[in-house]
């Protein structure tokens, strides 16, 4: 039986909006192949600013031993440890370790727990440039004269980087990259330039401030209560006039952000409606959407171009991120499940309340 014009149509409509989507993509992904900055490991200069390193930790036991040493060794002249209320042996750790450890004050009303803990560190920070950096960051020799070079070199304000995901257990290779993927096909480099503070994006786990721009942003005090506080501060300075950059970590900074599938899940459903502008029908939309492009294709007849497309997407970055071992290539083969193995995340994010380390938040 012929099908009717009216479902060619429709089939005609979504292959079009679907090769669109691809296509915009797939451009920025290469406007920022060839103009986003990346890190190259270099040594700190003979002489410069005084530097801070600030490390807001809360049950890190696990991570400590791993990267706070190379952290110690990148010749800041000091690195702060805050102690959040942990309940395993954060504090000891970093003391044996060699860091200077802060007690964490208790979280006041009005406040998320991650800007809490870096307003305490940057107000004991006496250094001129503010790093706060997660303790599962990994920094690698040279890192630190890496961004202290790339600060200057862009004469930014604010540098925040995208530290290359290691270690990545099977589970965990699911959903976790996807962090690069959203910032490489979204949002093209040279915009980030302009001063519309929307043209923003950061990564909390790692900042690097001049501690005049931080001040006079009032610190971490105006998102006090934001998931996505991160990049909340970055939108913030722009609109003071501040100038805001981007770098990959490259060979410079790692990170193994989720030990698992779960704990990736947790970690996007907490940020997933923040990203959405807490619109939950904008963050259905994105779930369903997202499901027609990459999934769909394979359940139905599609264009043989439409399923390459969402397979080569996942490869593509990981390329361009300096992630080029075969299981890191191999990732693009998820392209079309990874809408699917999202639900939970999206799931998660439509709640009105979501926990993260022990506490519980009401979403807006």
């Amino acid at each position: 039986m012929p099908r009717s014009p009216t479902l060619r149509q429709l089939r005609r409509a979504y292959h079009a909006a679907a090769l669109g989507f691809l296509v915009l993509k797939g451009l920025t992904l290469l406007v920022n192949a060839f103009s986003f900055p990346r890190l190259r490991p270099q040594a700190l200069p003979a002489s410069g600013p005084r530097v801070s390193i600030l490390v807001p930790a809360r049950d890190e036991a696990h991570n400590l031993p791993l990267t706070l040493p190379g952290l110690l060794a990148q010749g800041a002249a000091e690195v702060l440890v805050l102690d959040d209320a942990s309940s395993d042996d954060t504090a000891r750790i970093a003391r044996e370790l060699g860091a200077r450890v802060l007690d964490g004050q208790p979280l006041p009303d009005g406040w998320y727990g991650k800007p809490w803990a870096c307003e305490q560190l940057g107000r004991a920070a006496s250094g001129d440039i503010l790093i706060f950096t997660d303790a599962d960051v990994s920094w690698k020799p040279g890192a630190l004269g890496a961004v202290l070079h790339e600060l200057d070199a862009r004469r930014a304000d604010l540098l925040t980087v995208l530290p290359k995901p290691e270690r990545l257990t099977l589970g965990a290779r699911f959903l976790t990259p996807l962090v690069d993927a959203v910032v490489l096909c979204y949002l093209p480099y040279p915009l980030v330039r302009w001063p519309s503070p929307w043209l923003s994006s950061a990564n909390g786990q790692l900042m690097a401030f001049r501690r005049v721009a931080w001040e006079g942003l009032g610190g971490h005090g105006g998102v006090r209560a934001e998931m996505l506080e991160d990049t909340q501060l970055a939108r913030r300075l722009k609109a003071r006039g501040g100038r805001l950059t981007l770098a990959l970590g490259r060979d410079a900074v790692g990170v193994t952000m989720y030990p698992s599938y779960p704990a990736s899940t947790a970690g996007f459903g907490k940020n997933s409606l923040a990203i959405h502008l807490h619109s939950r029908p904008l963050l259905l939309l994105s779930m369903l959407w997202h499901l027609a492009v990459y999934t769909l294709p394979w359940l139905i007849p599609a264009p043989p171009w439409l399923r390459l497309a969402g397979l080569l997407e996942r490869t593509l970055v990981n390329l361009v991120t300096g992630r080029r071992r075969p299981l890191d290539l191999a990732e693009g083969l998820l392209g079309p499940l990874t809408p699917l193995l999202a639900l939970p995340a999206y799931r998660r994010a439509l709640a009105r309340r979501v926990s993260w380390k022990g506490r519980s938040y009401r979403q807006k």
